[in-house]
This record gives C-alpha cells, sequence and structure tokens, in this order.
C-alpha cells in the first residue's frame, strides 16, 4: 500500500472519533487514608528522626505536602463524621464521641449526606476499611446504609482499642478471631487482615471507578503490634517501642497500597489522601511526646483541645502526572472540603439539600491557590463544650462555655503563645460573632453543658439513650 493511500485510510477512519468531539476522560479514583492519631511530627516528611517512614516520606516527595491541613475536631466519631457528611463540626449531626450501646457511637442520621453516597451516585464502587464509628449496623449510622457497597473492620471505637480483637466485622457478618466463643483475647493482629482486605478490594475494583475510605486504626492506643522490628533493641519503654513501630507498620502499609496502584496501572488516575483524624495525641512533656520530640511539630496543644496542635494534622496528596511533586504548602484547607473535592472529581453536581460547609480543593490539589473562605470553625463536646475558629491570619479560642475568648495572631505566633484578646478587642468580637453563626443549635450538643442522657456514669443511662434513639428511627 502507497503511503498516501495509508494516510487516506487514517485520516478517513478518523472522521467518525472526530464528528464524535473529545473522549471524556474516566473520573479519578480516590483513596482517603485516615490514620487514627497520626501527628505531623511522627513523619520523617514533617521532621521526625527517630521513627522510620521511608513511603511517607516518599509520597510526601511525589506529592505534595500541608502543613495547615484541619480535621474535623479533635476526636475520632465527630472528626470522621466532618469528613464523610462536608459540614464543620457547628453543623455536623456528631460533634463528640458518645458512646451507645450495645456498642458504637452515636448514628449518622438517615437524612446526613456522605461523600460514599455522592460518589455512589456518580458510578463509583465505595468501601470502608478499617474503622467505623459511626454508627452500628442496626442503626441509621450503618455504613452500608450511608452509601459504602461494602465494610471491613472494627464498628465500634472502643472495641478498636484492641489490636488483637475478638471479632472483626466483614459487611454485617461478625469475623470471630478468638475462638467459637469470641470473647477471649485473640490472636491475630488486625492490621493484617485490614489491609489485606483494603488490597483485595483495590484489584478487585481495578477496572471501574471506585472510592475506598481507608481508615487505619494505627497509631492509636492502646499501642499493640505483633512485630518490634527495628526498635527492638531501642531503649525506649516497651510503648515507646510499639508506637514507632506502629507508626512504621503504618508506613510500610502506604507502601504497599501505592506499589499496588502502580502495579495494576491505575496510579495515574487515582487521588490518594493520606492524613491524620486530628493533630498530636501526646502533650510535649509526657514521656512519648518527649521522647520523639516532633509531637506537636511546634504548635501548642494536643488531642481533645482546640489550639493548632490538635486541629492540624499530617497530610500528603499524591496523584502521579496531576499532583505537583515535591510541594509544600501552608494554606489551610479542612476536612469538610473533601466531600465537595470528590463531587468534583466525579463530576457530580450537588444538589441545594447536599450543600457542604466545604469549598472543593480540586485546582488547588493540582497546584493553584486554595480557594478563599470568611473563616474556619471547630466546636468538641466532651467535657465542657469548646470553640475556635479561624478567620484570616486570626484564631480565636473558647474553652468553655463561660470562658474568655483567647485571641492569637497565627502569622506571627503559630505556636499561640501570645493572647491578644486584650489589645484587639473589635477581632474578638468578630470571633464572638462566626461562633454564634456558625453553631446550630442541636439537643445533643448544647453549648451550655453536658446533657444527663450523655452523661455515661451507668448502663441504665446507656439503656435510656439506646431506647431513645430506636424511638426517634421508628
Amino acid at each position: 500500500m502507497s503511503a498516501n493511500k495509508w494516510l487516506f485510510r487514517l485520516l478517513f477512519s478518523c472522521i467518525p472519533l472526530l464528528m464524535l468531539g473529545p473522549v471524556k476522560a474516566a473520573p479519578p479514583n480516590i483513596i482517603f487514608v485516615l490514620s487514627d492519631d497520626v501527628a505531623q511530627g511522627d513523619l520523617g516528611c514533617y521532621g521526625q528522626k527517630l521513627i522510620a517512614t521511608p513511603n511517607l516520606d516518599r509520597m510526601a516527595e511525589q506529592g505534595t505536602r500541608y502543613l495547615s491541613a484541619y480535621c474535623g475536631t479533635t476526636v475520632c466519631a465527630p472528626s470522621r463524621s466532618s469528613l464523610i457528611t462536608g459540614l464543620h463540626s457547628g453543623h455536623c449531626p456528631i460533634r463528640g464521641n458518645f458512646e451507645v450501646p450495645p456498642e458504637g457511637q452515636l448514628p449518622l442520621p438517615a437524612e446526613a449526606t456522605t461523600i460514599a453516597e455522592v460518589l455512589k451516585s456518580a458510578g463509583y464502587q465505595t468501601a470502608c476499611v478499617g474503622k467505623w464509628g459511626m454508627g452500628f449496623f442496626d442503626t441509621t449510622g450503618d455504613p452500608l446504609k450511608q452509601g459504602f457497597d461494602h465494610f471491613f473492620g472494627y464498628n465500634c471505637q472502643r472495641e478498636a482499642h484492641s489490636y488483637f480483637p475478638r471479632y472483626l466485622y466483614n459487611d454485617h457478618e461478625k469475623i470471630l478471631l478468638a475462638g467459637n466463643d469470641g470473647k477471649s483475647i485473640g490472636k491475630t493482629y488486625s492490621q493484617e487482615l485490614i489491609q489485606e482486605d483494603a488490597i483485595n478490594w483495590i484489584r478487585k475494583h481495578r477496572s471501574q471507578p471506585f472510592f475506598l475510605f481507608y481508615a487505619l486504626t494505627l497509631p492509636h492506643g492502646r499501642h499493640e503490634i505483633n512485630d518490634l522490628g527495628q526498635y527492638v533493641n531501642k531503649p525506649w519503654s516497651n510503648s515507646q517501642k510499639a508506637y514507632a513501630a506502629q507508626v512504621t507498620r503504618m508506613d510500610s502499609d502506604m507502601g504497599e497500597l501505592m506499589s499496588t496502584l502502580k502495579e495494576l496501572g491505575i496510579a495515574e488516575n487515582t487521588l490518594v489522601l493520606f492524613s491524620g483524624d486530628n493533630g498530636s495525641s501526646f502533650s510535649t512533656k509526657s514521656k512519648m511526646g518527649s521522647l520523639f520530640n516532633q509531637a506537636s511539630n511546634g504548635l501548642r496543644g494536643f488531642k481533645r483541645g482546640l489550639y493548632e496542635g490538635a486541629l492540624r494534622q499530617a497530610a500528603i496528596a499524591w496523584w502521579p502526572g496531576t499532583v505537583p511533586a515535591g510541594r509544600v504548602s501552608d494554606q489551610p484547607w479542612a476536612f469538610w472540603d473533601i466531600l465537595p473535592t470528590a463531587a468534583e472529581l466525579a463530576g457530580f453536581e450537588l444538589k441545594e439539600n447536599e450543600r457542604t460547609d466545604g469549598k472543593s480543593l480540586v485546582a488547588f490539589l493540582k497546584g493553584g491557590e486554595a480557594p478563599q473562605r470568611d473563616y474556619f470553625y471547630w466546636e468538641l463536646h466532651e467535657q465542657k463544650p469548646i470553640q475556635a475558629c479561624r478567620f484570616g491570619k486570626w484564631k480565636a479560642v473558647k474553652n468553655g462555655p463561660n470562658a474568655k475568648v483567647e485571641l492569637y495572631d497565627l502569622k506571627s505566633d503559630p505556636g499561640e503563645s501570645t493572647d491578644l484578646s486584650a489589645k484587639h478587642p473589635e477581632k474578638v468580637q468578630q470571633a464572638v460573632q462566626i461562633m454564634k453563626q456558625a453553631h446550630t443549635p442541636d439537643k445533643n450538643w448544647p453549648l451550655t453543658e453536658i446533657p444527663d442522657f450523655r452523661k455515661r456514669s451507668s448502663k441504665a443511662a446507656w439503656k435510656a439513650t439506646r431506647d431513645r434513639l430506636k424511638k426517634a428511627s421508628d
């Protein structure tokens, strides 16, 4: 065949494609890896010297590392709920840890819109692997009722304190790990099964858009590990050795996950976001914090507070060819931005009743600027209810219903060492208005005191809570 005839046939064969217009790219897979309690200072890429995290360090080199990524709030259930619903903790239905019998936390309500429901509507396969903590299976908070096609791991946060558990769940099925009775201490290290399920699920759904919420329990206490590895002979306490080994185990599992994506040929079409669910778990004065020296990475505060050391967490984005490699950004974003980000990536337009408090980070992830907003807001209902907000360079903290509003200049004082409230009363008043505006009243989460039904003083109180929730759902 002559060169002219070959060229003519090639051009002729392309006419139908040209008439159809450009081919729409497939939406990316999305994996959000949520580590339970890892802090910025635990990772080498944030300055840690004693704990080895080569895979996460490489992830940061090949992607973007964030210095001002904010969690939903600073304990497990409300932080996860903010991530899942796209609502900050002034609007989110879960604003504190609140256990209900027989196991689990206060459930997400049926009317909640979740990131899994949004992506499922956009044609994604969805899974949650690891720890759920947002409602037991016979409640509205069941993960399989909140948009997930598959669940594997711990439903209950308290059960997740053990890394050698009595049982895990595969969807609704309880998998006994400690013999037939399921009561004695297990011999199986849970992360082995959780990692295996996550990798197998990715392999199974490699050819279709998928969303995996990989909610690791590592390195949350208890600090248990099946192999101390390189730390076995360190001159540290057993808890310190175990904690370091937990972080390194998490790192090796992240390495396997990214290697799997490359092996399957889908890395370039998969956004992986890695994050902690709150800032540091340890005071820098504690044995753990003082040894590793980077517990809060120079920031004030830790878990269950609302200072920056509690709110900022380790966060890395990795998407080869799309997320800029080697970028380090101090521009702020928060958990409630993830749902609208996922919706934009999936090409899904959120309806009026699916509005969130967040803003899409797609342009930011790709190398642009972070979205502008009026403020960030947090509240937490553990002991006394506390509030905080960030607006521009200013950060305000109110440590209780009757506490004064503290004010800090994060640009010059990221460690929140100098309270400027007396010098800037107009900024204090602005913060008070933000706190008032951002809080939607909720009978479960009043800003005045802890309601009686949330006081976990007796089995009778638990039963009353359970009955109240059942009646409300009937």
